[in-house]
C-alpha cells in the first residue's frame, strides 16, 4: 500500500475537522496541537492557544502514561486536535494517537494554512 492510499484509510477512520469545527471544539474544551517545526511557525505565525508539540515527540508528550507526558496530558479522553501545515501529516499523527489508546484524537483538515483562510485567529510571524 503506497502512502496515498495509507492516507485515505487512515482518514476514513478519524473524524475530520474544518477549520472553524475545530475552533468551536477548542472552545468546548479540546486542545489543538501544532506540530508544525519551529521554522514554519516562525515565517507564518502560530494559532494563539495552540499547544506546540513537535511531530517528533507527539505520542511520548500527549500520552498520560507517559513519564514525559506534557502537564494537559491529563486523560485518554481528552480531544486533541492535531495541525500541520496543511493536512497531512497531522492526519498519520491522530492515527498514531488513537494507536497509542487516545480514542479522540483527530486532526484540522487543510492545517494551519486552512486556517488561516477561514480568518481565525492567528498571532504573526516573528520578524
Amino acid at each position: 500500500m503506497g502512502i496515498d492510499a495509507r492516507l485515505a484509510a487512515v482518514r476514513r477512520s478519524l473524524d475530520r475537522l474544518h477549520p472553524h469545527e475545530a475552533h468551536a471544539a477548542v472552545a468546548r474544551g479540546a486542545v489543538l496541537v501544532d506540530t508544525r517545526p519551529e521554522f514554519q511557525r516562525r515565517a507564518d505565525g502560530t494559532v494563539p492557544g495552540a499547544l506546540i508539540v513537535e511531530r517528533n515527540h507527539l505520542e511520548w508528550r500527549l500520552d498520560p502514561a507517559s513519564s514525559g507526558a506534557l502537564p494537559e496530558a491529563t486523560s485518554a479522553t481528552i480531544r486533541w486536535i492535531v495541525l500541520c501545515d496543511e493536512g497531512y501529516a497531522s492526519s498519520l499523527a491522530a492515527a498514531s494517537l488513537r494507536w497509542i489508546g487516545l480514542p479522540r484524537a483527530t486532526d484540522l483538515i487543510g492545517g494551519f494554512q486552512a486556517w488561516r483562510r477561514a480568518g481565525l485567529p492567528v498571532t504573526p510571524a516573528a520578524g
